[in-house]
């Protein structure tokens, strides 16, 4: 008679180990998003074996990718951010919401810096940490869009109701609407910490782990019909900044050159803003609506990469672009504005 592991089964194997929690150490699948690589290690949480990131102990090159996205990320919304606080000019409702899109993608390249560090340095691996880097993830990618729907909807009203929109909106109502929307945007990222996970079943899983395929699929339905609204009232914006070129012209009965040259770089600006905004987002969004975590992860990554790249172009459109912060930033930098420097005041047909 067999006595030991042989009355067992198989003789010599051993017996498997508990499975692993999913973005713990899986190196096929997605951790906390938008990583979706290998995990911090192979060795099963407390087991005592070194760190060895990654399959064969090495660091996925895309995870470092969006590392130092996020670290450039993080360092241009904070030059952003210190401009608006130093600058005792820039308090305006508009800059207001400006300040909200960089606080978003700033918290955005934070948090890319953050899951990074969860994945590959944070010994021993904490659950609970994952789930919090996914959240800030979450809440600021969510942060950020809602940012620059709200700047969308404040360019719209001010040229619709051009004569009294600027005396009725007031510091105080947009920061009561900021504040909302950001209570909003939080308590979507303490969804995962709250029990909206996949980590006690795999087979739930997004590519977004730990998100879970049904929470992905509702923030990709919403994040595209945010899109479609922008979209919308940018379309607005235009045909509004058209008609008040149009009677700016007939009032002075010639064509003002310098309001059809306001009228198409207005065209430009829209165009940069709805053209990079697509690129960034929207494959990624569609894919999360059609993928799940059994699909190759170079796909996610691919996808994801640009997606956060976004929240590094935002500072570009939205605030260097801005007169007024940029004679800020060369009073900073060089105590002086250069003699070439524009002090056109915006006109209606600036959008």
């Amino acid at each position: 008679m067999l006595h030991g592991p042989a009355a067992m089964g198989d003789p010599w194997q051993p017996q498997p180990q508990q499975q692993r929690l999913p973005g713990l150490g899986n190196a096929s699948e997605p951790s906390a998003w938008p990583s979706a690589a290998g995990g911090p290690g192979t060795a099963a949480p407390g087991d005592g074996e070194g760190p060895g990131p990654g399959a064969g102990g090495s660091v996925s090159p895309w995870d470092i990718a969006l590392c130092a996205t996020g670290t450039a990320v993080a360092g241009e919304n904070a030059l952003v951010l210190a401009v608006l606080f130093y600058t005792p000019s820039l308090r305006a409702p508009m800059f207001l919401l400006i300040g909200s899109l960089a606080l978003a993608d700033l918290l955005a390249g934070l948090g890319l810096v953050a899951n990074f560090a969860v994945r590959y340095l944070l010994r021993p691996p904490s659950e609970t940490a994952e789930l919090g880097a996914a959240g800030l993830l979450l809440a600021a990618f969510s942060a950020s869009v809602c940012s620059l729907l709200a700047i969308t909807v404040d360019r719209y009203l001010s040229l619709y109701n051009a004569l009294t929109y600027h005396s009725e909106r007031t510091l105080g109502f947009t920061c009561a609407m900021v504040l909302l929307m950001w209570l909003l945007c939080l308590g979507v990222g303490l969804l995962p910490l709250l029990g909206w996970n996949c980590l006690r079943d795999q087979s739930a899983c997004s590519i977004l782990r730990p998100v879970t395929k049904d929470n992905a699929a509702v923030l990709a339905v919403t994040f595209l019909l945010l899109f479609a609204l922008m979209m919308q009232l940018y379309l607005q914006i235009c045909k509004i900044a058209f008609r008040h070129a149009q009677q700016i012209a007939v009032q002075h009965q010639f064509i003002a050159t310098a309001q059809a040259t306001s009228t198409r770089k207005g065209l430009s600006t829209l165009s940069l803003i709805l053209g990079t905004f697509a690129l960034c987002w929207i494959p990624f969004a569609i894919y999360s609506l059609v993928a799940d975590s059994s699909y190759p992860v170079v796909y996610t990554y691919s996808l994801a990469l640009p997606a956060t790249c976004n929240s590094l172009i935002n500072p570009i459109i939205y605030a260097f672009r801005n007169p007024d912060i940029q004679k800020s930033l060369w009073l900073a930098c060089c105590g002086c504005i250069p003699s070439t420097f524009s002090s056109r005041p915006r006109t209606s047909s600036d959008v």
